[in-house]
């Protein structure tokens, strides 16, 4: 499962609560949810579903939803709810449901206010090159979840990467000397759980490694796991319309250490082509670019749903419908065994 929520470190007379919120790269996980936060009847509905879905995926699921739509094409079309509203949703969806949050950010200014709600930062797609942007959300210590540019290769996403790396490694260095101090007064049992779980984890990513195991390797041997995930989300195609390159997932996770995931819902997107020059959408190729995608070797989902896609105030054309998403979700997780076994 999805490597989430709390490890309790039991010490004689203390007890150390740390939150533990990564990526997996050996268990197929998803994050899906609306585009964005509505009401909380509709937002509780779809985060409630995910919550029994969770159950069949095993890396599982992350809810997501904006709290606000900053980069649409209109200046008419839907915002969200904003951040201080926005965000209160979410935190209302944890509440409820027990499930990690992402949410998206588009200023510097909102990764750390963000950061105090969600599990998850999510840079979208038209960011992903924006340097204070992806510093923010790096320094903030919270995994972080880059969209691919439409127009960038692959291996352009390192320097994404490496930024929010970066950030996230000067963070840590000022956390861990604030934790050493405080160790120093209470003996080094915490020290020695640390190694523990860092042995294990490198014999656990050596075994997968191990030789004959060549078809997907991990992002990096010594970790089953990352604080930092790349999304592909399609390749512009002339004018209105984007195509996937199936490639893409292994060069993208061999360019950023970093494992991929497919948002097959964004791909089948048709920017401008809807009504009054919305965005359009092609939700019938959503099904076999997903499973596509996983035999590929894509290491997680992402989709966006909603119970009534005609209706939802952004998005509609390429969301996947609330009612078939277990179908697909159950398809994929097949996929993802045999194609890994």
């Amino acid at each position: 499962m999805l490597g989430w929520g709390p490890v309790a470190i039991w010490l004689p007379t203390l007890m150390l609560a740390i939150e533990v919120a990564v990526f997996p790269a050996d268990a197929l996980f998803l994050i899906a949810g609306p585009c964005v936060a509505e009401s909380d009847d509709l937002n509780l509905r779809v985060g409630e579903h995910l919550a029994r879905l969770a159950e069949r995926v095993p890396g599982g699921i992350i809810y997501k939803a904006s709290f606000d739509k900053a980069n649409r094409s209109n200046a008419g079309a839907a915002r969200g709810l904003g951040l201080d509203e926005g965000l209160a949703a979410l935190q209302r969806v944890a509440r409820a449901t027990g499930l990690p949050i992402l949410t998206d950010v588009h200023l510097p200014e909102q990764c750390a206010v963000a950061a105090e709600v969600v599990d998850v930062l999510q840079i979208p797609a038209f960011l992903c090159r924006q340097t204070d942007l992806l510093e923010a959300a790096g320094a903030t210590g919270k995994p972080v979840n880059i969209k691919k540019g439409q127009w960038m290769h692959p291996e352009g996403m390192r320097g994404a990467v490496e930024k929010v790396r970066m950030a996230r490694e000067s963070g840590v260095v000022n956390r861990e000397s604030g934790i050493r101090s405080r160790k120093s007064g209470i003996g080094n049992q915490e020290a020695e759980y640390a190694d523990a779980e860092l042995q294990q984890q490198s014999e656990f990513g050596a075994q997968r490694n191990g030789p004959g195991d060549s078809r997907f390797p991990l992002p990096d041997s010594r970790f089953p796991t990352s604080e930092i995930a790349v999304t592909e989300r399609g390749t512009f195609y002339g004018y209105g319309d984007l195509v996937v390159d199936m490639r893409s997932f292994m060069r993208m996770r061999a360019a950023c250490e970093a494992p991929v995931i497919f948002d097959a819902t964004h791909s089948v997107q048709r920017p401008g082509q809807g009504a009054g020059g919305s965005s359009g959408g092609a939700r019938e190729y959503i099904p076999p670019l997903t499973l596509a995608a996983v035999a590929a070797g894509a290491d997680a989902l992402f989709l966006e749903t909603h119970p009534d896609p005609a209706n939802a105030p952004s998005d509609g054309p390429n969301m996947m419908p609330l009612d078939r998403l277990n179908d697909l979700v159950e398809r994929a997780v097949e996929t993802w065994s045999l194609s890994r076994g």
